[in-house]
């Protein structure tokens, strides 16, 4: 645990360094999900595009766990993915899987 809890922070002083700022959980799934989109928008993202991006990042995220695989990309260049399998956990539980994909993402 205490491995994680060092890798974590690393994480977080890597995110700080890159944005001056520490993003919440939200902005680094947001950043996780532009990065998978691979472009940035002429104007700025909806609010239902960035719901989108928080969902190709945990898509991505899970991939690393066997929950999701890749199913391409659709004609505006947005990943898919296809579930393999029910991610049963929530809350405290989830967030620290999330958590733990971050790191190896960030690494």
């Amino acid at each position: 645990m205490e491995d994680f809890e060092q890798r974590w922070k690393d994480t977080e002083a890597l995110l700080t360094q890159r944005f001056d700022k520490l993003p919440d959980m939200e902005g680094m799934l947001f950043l996780i999900g532009v990065n998978e989109l691979g472009k940035m928008p002429r104007k700025k993202f909806s609010k239902e595009q960035k719901q989108d991006l928080m969902h190709i990042a945990v898509c991505t995220l899970l991939c690393q766990l066997g929950y999701y695989e890749p199913a391409g990309r659709d004609e505006e260049g947005w990943p898919h993915f296809h579930e393999l399998q029910h991610v049963t956990m929530s809350g405290p539980q989830q967030e620290q899987m999330l958590k733990e994909c971050i790191v190896r993402y960030f690494e």
